[in-house]
């Protein structure tokens, strides 16, 4: 098991950036994959993007932030990261951090370990 609290959301104009963190503590970070995903007000929840297991050698991405969105991590400070850029009004959501063992997953019911959300609200 692995703890994780996530930390950058805010208030952003359209066009503007972000970038969120996930800092995990407990079990080997790197033997996790990690996965961004968001939730909108009565919408269910979505993959935003996700990173393979220890250095991070594959990426996938929703084809709505594809181009606009980076993940990454940071194995020695035990931090994924998800850059946005060109944020649209769209993009407006609670976004969790998720990490599982073993390969990356877009499914967010293959990932056990969640942290607590942290709110992106894109408006003018």
């Amino acid at each position: 098991q692995v703890q994780l609290v996530e930390s950058g959301g805010g208030v952003v104009q359209p066009g503007g950036s972000l970038r969120l963190s996930c800092v995990a503590s407990g079990r080997a970070f790197t033997s996790y994959a990690m996965g961004w995903f968001r939730q909108a007000p009565g919408k269910e929840r979505e993959f935003v993007a996700a990173i393979s297991w220890s250095g991070g050698g594959r990426q996938d991405y929703a084809d709505s932030v594809k181009g606009r969105f980076t993940i990454s991590r940071d194995d020695a400070k035990s931090t994924a990261y998800l850059q946005m850029n060109s944020l649209k009004p769209e993009d407006t959501a609670v976004y969790y951090c998720a990490a599982r063992l073993g390969a990356y997953s877009v499914y967010a019911v293959t990932y056990d370990n969640w942290g607590q959300g942290t709110q992106v609200t894109v408006s003018s």
